[in-house]
């Protein structure tokens, strides 16, 4: 018992200072938030996505020179617009032009 009368005084000895803590805490979470928020919509934090070169056939587009019209293909397929036999037909005349 002794030991809580000795630390009462201590609880509540500086008397207007104990609201500079939690805004402190406040503004740091703020901070970070924002941080975070900002670091994501630059594009520096979170999934990479690939962006687009412009338009197709535009310098600077990843992979072969057909590699849009195979995408096209591949989607077309997808979608179910063209069967098994179709697809590979095509996806071959593709590839034996690109070499």
């Amino acid at each position: 018992m002794n030991t809580i009368a000795l630390l009462v005084p201590h609880w509540g000895g500086s008397g207007g200072f104990w609201p500079i803590i939690p805004l402190f805490w406040g503004l740091f979470w703020v901070g970070v938030v924002a941080l975070a928020i900002t670091a994501r919509r630059k594009g520096w934090w979170g999934p990479r996505h690939a962006h687009p070169a412009g338009p197709a056939g535009a310098a600077g587009t990843a992979g072969s020179p057909t590699a849009s019209a195979e995408r096209i293909l591949a989607e077309r397929y997808a979608r179910g617009e063209m069967g098994d036999d179709e697809y590979y037909e095509k996806l071959s005349v593709l590839k034996s032009g690109a070499s």
